[in-house]
């Protein structure tokens, strides 16, 4: 029973992972939505005396383009990093922004890849490869020596996983393409390159 319990919770909090970044995307819509489309339509029914379908959906947008534009000035950054330090303080607020504010962070800059390249590290046990993705670098000020931010995920979930550090000499190129490594990931090794460079 507790086997059961374990796999039970397990793939259940995968799940929670897996449709958490649509949900909030979900939920930052529908409020934004509502609370606009609400208030507005029935402001203009009183000025006008009749209502204009889709005014909400437009607003929306017209409200995001000028959080948009706020956010890329000096004054928006300078309010959203207060905003920033004071979720920070607040448990599961905060948890829950840094979410949030880390997966619009990747999924608003499609320039920058959020994994940047596959590599094969050590991770278990020397002479076991496992496959991670380089997510960025840390320079080591002590050795000058450059080191990779590496995100190891768990098959057959690549949202889920850990991430690791190591030194770039103690990683392996395998040659593959990220779209490659994550057919291998979420397919158990069922489906990938039959080759390492």
């Amino acid at each position: 029973m507790t086997v059961v319990w374990k796999h039970i919770k397990k793939y259940t909090i995968s799940g929670v992972l897996a449709i958490m970044p649509l949900a909030l995307i979900y939920l930052v819509l529908r409020f934004l939505y509502f609370s606009i489309d609400r208030q507005v339509i029935n402001l203009v029914d009183d000025l006008i005396g009749f209502r204009i379908p889709g005014l909400g959906i437009v607003l929306v947008i017209v409200v995001l383009y000028f959080i948009g534009l706020l956010a890329n000035n000096y004054a928006g950054k300078w309010i959203l990093n207060n905003i920033d330090k004071l979720t920070k303080r607040i448990p599961i607020i905060g948890t829950t922004y840094q979410v949030g504010k880390q997966i619009s962070g990747s999924l608003g800059l499609p320039e920058k890849q959020v994994f940047k390249r596959v590599v094969l590290v050590d991770f278990l046990k020397p002479g076991i490869w496992t496959i991670g993705f380089v997510t960025g670098e840390i320079l080591d000020k002590k050795t000058g020596q450059k080191l990779l931010k590496v995100f190891v995920p768990t098959p057959p979930n690549p949202t889920s996983g850990t991430m690791v550090v190591v030194k770039e000499p103690e990683t392996r190129d395998p040659g593959w393409t990220v779209e490659e490594a994550l057919k291998t990931v979420i397919s158990g090794g069922i489906i990938g390159p039959n080759e390492i460079l």
